[in-house]
Protein backbone atom coordinates (compact mmCIF):
# COMPACT_ATOMS: atom_id res chain seq x y z
CA UNK A 1 0.00 0.00 0.00
CA UNK A 2 1.38 3.40 -0.59
CA UNK A 3 0.40 7.11 -0.07
CA UNK A 4 0.89 9.27 -3.12
CA UNK A 5 2.45 12.65 -1.07
CA UNK A 6 0.91 16.11 -3.27
CA UNK A 7 4.22 18.25 -3.38
CA UNK A 8 3.48 21.14 -5.78
CA UNK A 9 6.85 22.59 -5.62
CA UNK A 10 8.28 19.43 -6.79
CA UNK A 11 8.73 18.47 -10.44
CA UNK A 12 8.92 14.87 -11.50
CA UNK A 13 12.21 12.87 -13.08
CA UNK A 14 12.52 9.29 -14.28
CA UNK A 15 15.65 6.78 -13.05
CA UNK A 16 14.97 4.33 -15.14
CA UNK A 17 11.43 2.98 -14.37
CA UNK A 18 10.45 5.03 -11.30
CA UNK A 19 9.09 8.20 -10.91
CA UNK A 20 10.81 10.81 -8.59
CA UNK A 21 9.07 13.75 -7.02
CA UNK A 22 5.59 15.03 -8.71
CA UNK A 23 3.62 13.46 -5.76
CA UNK A 24 5.25 9.65 -6.47
CA UNK A 25 5.62 7.65 -3.72
CA UNK A 26 9.33 8.25 -1.67
CA UNK A 27 11.32 5.55 -3.05
CA UNK A 28 13.69 3.97 -1.12
CA UNK A 29 17.99 4.14 -2.08
CA UNK A 30 20.79 2.19 -0.89
CA UNK A 31 24.15 2.00 -2.06
CA UNK A 32 26.44 -1.11 -2.77
CA UNK A 33 29.95 -1.66 -0.39
CA UNK A 34 30.90 -4.56 -2.73
CA UNK A 35 34.02 -3.90 -4.81
CA UNK A 36 32.42 -2.63 -8.28
CA UNK A 37 34.57 -4.60 -10.09
CA UNK A 38 33.69 -7.58 -8.92
CA UNK A 39 30.38 -8.25 -10.84
CA UNK A 40 28.84 -11.41 -9.20
CA UNK A 41 29.43 -10.07 -5.71
CA UNK A 42 27.88 -6.42 -6.53
CA UNK A 43 24.83 -8.46 -8.40
CA UNK A 44 24.77 -10.85 -5.39
CA UNK A 45 24.00 -7.70 -2.78
CA UNK A 46 22.10 -6.01 -5.26
CA UNK A 47 19.75 -9.22 -5.45
CA UNK A 48 19.32 -8.94 -1.43
CA UNK A 49 18.75 -5.55 -1.46
CA UNK A 50 15.88 -5.94 -3.79
CA UNK A 51 14.59 -8.58 -1.50
CA UNK A 52 14.41 -6.19 1.17
CA UNK A 53 12.61 -3.59 -0.78
CA UNK A 54 14.85 -1.68 -2.30
CA UNK A 55 13.92 0.27 -5.47
CA UNK A 56 17.35 1.81 -6.52
CA UNK A 57 20.81 1.45 -5.87
CA UNK A 58 24.13 3.60 -6.20
CA UNK A 59 27.33 1.99 -7.01
CA UNK A 60 30.81 3.58 -6.51
CA UNK A 61 32.48 3.90 -9.56
CA UNK A 62 36.07 4.66 -8.77
CA UNK A 63 38.31 3.49 -12.16
CA UNK A 64 37.80 2.64 -15.67
CA UNK A 65 37.76 -1.53 -14.85
CA UNK A 66 34.59 -0.40 -12.37
CA UNK A 67 32.67 1.73 -14.95
CA UNK A 68 33.29 -1.63 -17.56
CA UNK A 69 31.91 -3.93 -14.56
CA UNK A 70 28.31 -1.37 -14.95
CA UNK A 71 27.26 -3.49 -18.47
CA UNK A 72 27.50 -7.04 -17.11
CA UNK A 73 26.14 -6.06 -13.55
CA UNK A 74 23.27 -3.85 -15.86
CA UNK A 75 22.39 -7.30 -17.64
CA UNK A 76 22.22 -8.87 -14.53
CA UNK A 77 19.50 -6.52 -12.55
CA UNK A 78 16.48 -5.01 -13.23
CA UNK A 79 17.21 -2.08 -10.37
CA UNK A 80 17.50 1.03 -11.38
CA UNK A 81 21.36 1.94 -10.81
CA UNK A 82 23.36 4.95 -9.87
CA UNK A 83 26.96 5.90 -10.76
CA UNK A 84 28.72 7.22 -7.98
CA UNK A 85 31.42 9.51 -9.98
CA UNK A 86 34.05 11.96 -8.72
CA UNK A 87 36.34 14.26 -10.69
CA UNK A 88 36.48 12.04 -13.99
CA UNK A 89 34.53 12.93 -16.17
CA UNK A 90 35.31 10.27 -18.74
CA UNK A 91 33.93 7.20 -16.19
CA UNK A 92 30.52 9.27 -16.16
CA UNK A 93 30.67 8.82 -20.31
CA UNK A 94 31.50 5.08 -19.81
CA UNK A 95 29.11 4.15 -17.21
CA UNK A 96 26.36 6.38 -19.63
CA UNK A 97 27.26 3.56 -22.12
CA UNK A 98 27.23 1.02 -19.74
CA UNK A 99 23.49 1.48 -19.56
CA UNK A 100 23.19 3.04 -15.80
CA UNK A 101 19.83 4.92 -14.91
CA UNK A 102 21.59 7.78 -12.80
CA UNK A 103 24.66 9.69 -12.33
CA UNK A 104 25.67 10.86 -8.99
CA UNK A 105 28.03 13.97 -9.85
CA UNK A 106 28.73 17.80 -8.71
CA UNK A 107 29.54 18.93 -12.37
CA UNK A 108 31.60 21.77 -11.04
CA UNK A 109 34.25 19.27 -9.72
CA UNK A 110 33.95 16.97 -13.31
CA UNK A 111 36.41 19.04 -14.74
CA UNK A 112 36.98 22.20 -17.55
CA UNK A 113 33.26 23.20 -19.11
CA UNK A 114 34.06 21.13 -22.13
CA UNK A 115 34.27 18.46 -19.92
CA UNK A 116 31.34 18.94 -18.63
CA UNK A 117 29.59 19.76 -21.57
CA UNK A 118 29.91 16.45 -23.01
CA UNK A 119 28.83 14.31 -19.74
CA UNK A 120 25.96 16.64 -19.99
CA UNK A 121 25.32 15.68 -23.93
CA UNK A 122 25.72 12.13 -23.31
CA UNK A 123 23.34 12.38 -20.32
CA UNK A 124 21.05 13.83 -22.32
CA UNK A 125 21.15 11.55 -25.09
CA UNK A 126 20.85 8.22 -22.58
CA UNK A 127 18.60 9.94 -20.78
CA UNK A 128 19.57 9.84 -17.46
CA UNK A 129 19.13 11.67 -14.30
CA UNK A 130 22.07 13.68 -13.00
CA UNK A 131 21.64 13.56 -8.95
CA UNK A 132 23.89 16.26 -7.35
CA UNK A 133 25.02 15.64 -4.10
CA UNK A 134 26.79 18.00 -1.77
CA UNK A 135 27.86 16.59 1.74
CA UNK A 136 28.97 19.21 4.23
CA UNK A 137 33.17 18.27 3.33
CA UNK A 138 32.41 18.41 0.11
CA UNK A 139 31.10 22.52 0.29
CA UNK A 140 33.79 24.60 -1.85
CA UNK A 141 36.60 26.47 -0.04
CA UNK A 142 35.21 30.09 -1.62
CA UNK A 143 31.99 29.29 0.40
CA UNK A 144 33.48 27.81 3.54
CA UNK A 145 35.18 31.39 4.39
CA UNK A 146 32.04 33.64 3.41
CA UNK A 147 30.13 31.65 5.68
CA UNK A 148 32.61 30.48 8.23
CA UNK A 149 31.91 26.86 7.51
CA UNK A 150 29.80 24.34 5.85
CA UNK A 151 26.34 25.69 7.40
CA UNK A 152 23.05 25.56 5.41
CA UNK A 153 23.51 28.68 3.43
CA UNK A 154 26.71 27.60 1.86
CA UNK A 155 25.69 24.03 1.52
CA UNK A 156 22.59 25.06 -0.46
CA UNK A 157 24.62 27.60 -2.43
CA UNK A 158 26.98 24.80 -3.55
CA UNK A 159 23.96 22.92 -4.61
CA UNK A 160 22.42 25.69 -6.65
CA UNK A 161 25.55 26.56 -8.00
CA UNK A 162 26.05 23.11 -10.00
CA UNK A 163 22.89 23.22 -10.86
CA UNK A 164 23.19 26.07 -12.81
CA UNK A 165 26.24 24.85 -14.08
CA UNK A 166 23.61 21.79 -15.56
CA UNK A 167 20.52 24.32 -16.35
CA UNK A 168 22.86 26.86 -18.87
CA UNK A 169 23.54 23.77 -21.13
CA UNK A 170 19.54 22.43 -21.15
CA UNK A 171 19.64 19.94 -18.70
CA UNK A 172 16.43 19.62 -15.96
CA UNK A 173 16.62 15.94 -15.57
CA UNK A 174 18.27 16.76 -12.28
CA UNK A 175 17.83 16.22 -8.31
CA UNK A 176 19.39 17.05 -5.69
CA UNK A 177 20.43 15.75 -2.32
CA UNK A 178 22.56 18.09 0.91
CA UNK A 179 23.78 16.07 3.77
CA UNK A 180 25.35 16.50 6.63
CA UNK A 181 26.33 14.73 9.63
CA UNK A 182 24.20 17.25 12.19
CA UNK A 183 20.74 15.93 11.93
CA UNK A 184 19.99 19.89 12.41
CA UNK A 185 21.70 21.38 9.60
CA UNK A 186 20.69 18.41 6.92
CA UNK A 187 16.84 19.83 8.31
CA UNK A 188 17.56 23.25 7.74
CA UNK A 189 19.44 22.42 4.49
CA UNK A 190 16.81 21.06 3.13
CA UNK A 191 14.17 23.40 4.21
CA UNK A 192 15.69 26.24 2.87
CA UNK A 193 16.54 24.67 -0.13
CA UNK A 194 12.73 23.13 -0.69
CA UNK A 195 11.77 27.21 -0.94
CA UNK A 196 14.92 27.35 -3.36
CA UNK A 197 13.72 25.09 -6.28
CA UNK A 198 11.71 22.63 -7.66
CA UNK A 199 14.07 19.58 -8.34
CA UNK A 200 12.86 16.16 -6.29
CA UNK A 201 14.82 16.06 -2.69
CA UNK A 202 17.17 12.50 -2.15
CA UNK A 203 16.93 13.09 1.20
CA UNK A 204 20.20 11.57 3.72
CA UNK A 205 21.96 12.14 7.28
CA UNK A 206 25.38 11.13 6.18
CA UNK A 207 27.90 9.40 8.34
CA UNK A 208 25.02 8.53 10.70
CA UNK A 209 26.67 5.73 12.74
CA UNK A 210 26.25 1.99 13.37
CA UNK A 211 23.10 0.51 13.32
CA UNK A 212 21.63 1.73 16.70
CA UNK A 213 23.06 5.37 16.31
CA UNK A 214 22.46 5.68 12.78
CA UNK A 215 19.04 4.45 13.12
CA UNK A 216 18.15 7.22 15.25
CA UNK A 217 19.72 10.22 13.50
CA UNK A 218 18.46 8.91 10.52
CA UNK A 219 14.78 8.49 12.12
CA UNK A 220 14.58 11.55 13.55
CA UNK A 221 16.25 13.93 10.89
CA UNK A 222 14.34 11.89 8.10
CA UNK A 223 10.95 11.12 9.68
CA UNK A 224 10.95 15.57 10.54
CA UNK A 225 11.67 16.19 6.65
CA UNK A 226 9.29 13.80 5.28
CA UNK A 227 6.28 14.88 8.14
CA UNK A 228 6.98 18.37 6.35
CA UNK A 229 6.37 16.75 2.76
CA UNK A 230 10.49 17.42 1.63
CA UNK A 231 12.03 14.53 0.65
CA UNK A 232 11.41 12.38 -3.19
CA UNK A 233 13.91 9.35 -2.32
CA UNK A 234 15.93 8.81 0.54
CA UNK A 235 18.78 6.31 1.71
CA UNK A 236 19.37 5.80 5.29
CA UNK A 237 23.15 5.70 5.80
CA UNK A 238 24.27 3.23 8.33
CA UNK A 239 28.06 1.70 9.18
CA UNK A 240 25.93 -1.86 9.25
CA UNK A 241 25.31 -4.32 5.76
CA UNK A 242 23.13 -1.88 3.37
CA UNK A 243 20.07 -4.81 3.75
CA UNK A 244 19.16 -3.10 7.17
CA UNK A 245 19.73 0.39 5.56
CA UNK A 246 16.26 -0.69 3.25
CA UNK A 247 14.90 -2.50 6.20
CA UNK A 248 15.29 0.94 8.57
CA UNK A 249 14.00 2.87 5.85
CA UNK A 250 10.60 1.27 5.22
CA UNK A 251 9.71 1.30 9.12
CA UNK A 252 10.36 5.69 8.81
CA UNK A 253 8.18 5.37 6.04
CA UNK A 254 5.57 3.18 7.49
CA UNK A 255 5.87 4.79 11.33
CA UNK A 256 4.47 7.96 9.28
CA UNK A 257 1.89 6.81 7.42
CA UNK A 258 3.47 7.24 3.96
CA UNK A 259 4.68 3.62 3.00
CA UNK A 260 3.92 0.33 3.79
CA UNK A 261 5.76 -3.04 2.47
CA UNK A 262 5.65 -6.30 4.31
CA UNK A 263 4.49 -7.16 7.47
CA UNK A 264 4.33 -4.84 10.85
CA UNK A 265 5.76 -6.58 13.99
CA UNK A 266 4.87 -5.34 17.77
CA UNK A 267 6.12 -6.32 20.56
CA UNK A 268 6.07 -5.60 24.49
CA UNK A 269 8.50 -3.96 26.33
CA UNK A 270 9.12 -6.06 28.99
CA UNK A 271 8.63 -5.66 32.49
CA UNK A 272 8.64 -7.25 35.90
CA UNK A 273 5.64 -9.05 34.59
CA UNK A 274 7.47 -11.11 31.93
CA UNK A 275 8.49 -14.38 32.80
CA UNK A 276 9.89 -15.47 29.53
CA UNK A 277 12.76 -14.85 27.38
CA UNK A 278 10.51 -12.47 25.23
CA UNK A 279 13.96 -10.68 23.32
CA UNK A 280 14.81 -14.00 21.85
CA UNK A 281 10.93 -14.49 20.11
CA UNK A 282 10.79 -11.45 18.88
CA UNK A 283 14.00 -12.12 17.48
CA UNK A 284 13.97 -15.01 15.92
CA UNK A 285 10.09 -13.57 14.39
CA UNK A 286 11.90 -11.13 13.01
CA UNK A 287 14.40 -13.14 11.25
CA UNK A 288 11.49 -15.18 9.78
CA UNK A 289 9.59 -12.25 8.06
CA UNK A 290 12.71 -10.04 7.48
CA UNK A 291 12.12 -10.80 4.17
CA UNK A 292 8.62 -10.95 3.85
CA UNK A 293 5.90 -9.06 1.95
CA UNK A 294 2.93 -10.01 3.53
CA UNK A 295 0.41 -7.49 4.74
CA UNK A 296 -0.44 -9.12 8.18
CA UNK A 297 0.65 -7.71 11.56
CA UNK A 298 2.36 -10.15 14.04
CA UNK A 299 2.35 -9.24 17.84
CA UNK A 300 5.41 -11.08 20.44
CA UNK A 301 3.78 -9.88 23.87
CA UNK A 302 5.12 -10.72 27.39
CA UNK A 303 1.98 -11.33 29.03
CA UNK A 304 -0.29 -13.79 28.94
CA UNK A 305 -3.28 -11.95 30.91
CA UNK A 306 -2.65 -8.33 28.96
CA UNK A 307 -1.04 -9.88 25.50
CA UNK A 308 -4.23 -10.22 23.54
CA UNK A 309 -5.84 -7.22 24.35
CA UNK A 310 -3.10 -5.32 23.74
CA UNK A 311 -2.44 -6.40 20.52
CA UNK A 312 -6.10 -7.44 19.69
CA UNK A 313 -5.70 -6.63 16.04
CA UNK A 314 -2.97 -7.82 15.29
CA UNK A 315 -3.30 -11.00 12.65
CA UNK A 316 -1.36 -13.18 14.37
CA UNK A 317 0.18 -12.96 18.07
CA UNK A 318 1.99 -15.02 20.92
CA UNK A 319 2.48 -14.23 24.61
CA UNK A 320 4.40 -16.09 27.18
CA UNK A 321 4.11 -17.32 30.85
CA UNK A 322 6.00 -18.96 33.27
CA UNK A 323 4.49 -22.65 32.49
CA UNK A 324 3.00 -21.84 29.25
CA UNK A 325 2.41 -19.48 26.14
CA UNK A 326 -0.58 -18.71 24.30
CA UNK A 327 -0.88 -17.96 20.31
CA UNK A 328 -3.90 -15.34 19.29
CA UNK A 329 -5.32 -14.68 16.09
CA UNK A 330 -7.18 -10.71 16.71
CA UNK A 331 -7.29 -11.02 20.20
CA UNK A 332 -8.72 -14.82 20.16
CA UNK A 333 -6.81 -17.60 21.45
CA UNK A 334 -6.01 -20.27 19.67
CA UNK A 335 -3.92 -22.44 21.00
CA UNK A 336 -1.81 -23.26 24.68
CA UNK A 337 1.43 -24.40 24.29
CA UNK A 338 3.78 -25.40 27.28
CA UNK A 339 7.19 -24.56 27.27
CA UNK A 340 9.08 -21.70 24.85
CA UNK A 341 10.39 -23.46 22.87
CA UNK A 342 7.48 -25.51 21.83
CA UNK A 343 5.71 -22.34 22.15
CA UNK A 344 7.91 -20.81 19.24
CA UNK A 345 7.41 -24.09 17.18
CA UNK A 346 3.71 -24.04 17.24
CA UNK A 347 4.14 -20.13 16.92
CA UNK A 348 5.81 -20.68 13.39
CA UNK A 349 3.82 -23.34 12.12
CA UNK A 350 0.45 -21.17 12.81
CA UNK A 351 2.64 -18.50 10.54
CA UNK A 352 3.39 -20.14 7.98
CA UNK A 353 -0.68 -21.16 7.32
CA UNK A 354 -1.29 -17.39 7.49
CA UNK A 355 1.61 -16.31 5.53
CA UNK A 356 0.04 -19.85 2.72
CA UNK A 357 -3.49 -18.03 2.99
CA UNK A 358 -2.34 -14.61 2.39
CA UNK A 359 -0.39 -15.86 -1.11
CA UNK A 360 -3.39 -18.06 -1.87
CA UNK A 361 -5.64 -14.90 -1.31
CA UNK A 362 -2.95 -12.79 -3.52
CA UNK A 363 -2.95 -15.42 -6.36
Amino acid sequence: MTTNRKNPLTRAVHLGNLQIGGGAPVVVQSMTNTDTRDVEATVAQIQRLEVRGCEAVRLAVPDAEAASALKHIRAATHMPLIADIHFDYRLAIASLEAGIDGLRINPGNIGTADKVTRVVDAAKAHRVVIRIGVNSGSVEKSLLARYGGPVPQAMVESALGHVRILESRGFSDIKISLKSSSVMNTIAAYRLLHTQCEYPLHIGVTEAGGLMRGTVKSAVGLGILLHEGIGDTLRVSLTAPPEEEVSVAWEILRSLGLRKRGPEIISCPTCGRTEIDLFSLARAVEMRLADSTADISVAVMGCVVNGPGEAREADLGLAGGREKGIIFKKGVVIRSVKGQDALLSAFMQELQKLLDEKKHQSE
